[in-house]
């Protein structure tokens, strides 16, 4: 189950729980995509429970636009987006 809180303040955080997998990451897309261009973008990573490749992949594209930031992301995770290649 994915559940994605959003919170404002001097920047829009959305704290991401349970589950992301590519069966869900849709809702996760729209919220970003909502948000007004230019701003910058925390995903807030401290409840994720589980990421899949396809995940993994995103997260690393979403960084590298240098509009969002990764916040409390597992270790897991930045050792599969270091790695470049999660097949």
């Amino acid at each position: 189950m994915l559940r994605i809180q959003r919170t404002t303040g001097r920047t829009v955080v959305l704290t991401v729980s349970g589950r992301l997998e590519a069966a869900n990451v849709s809702q996760l897309c729209q919220l970003i995509e909502a948000e007004p261009a230019g701003e910058l973008l925390v995903l807030d990573l401290t409840d994720l429970v589980l990421a899949d490749r396809d995940i993994v992949r995103l997260l690393r594209e979403f960084e590298a636009c240098e509009r969002i930031v990764l916040r409390h992301c597992p270790a897991y995770i930045r050792l599969w987006m270091a790695a470049g290649d999660t097949d």
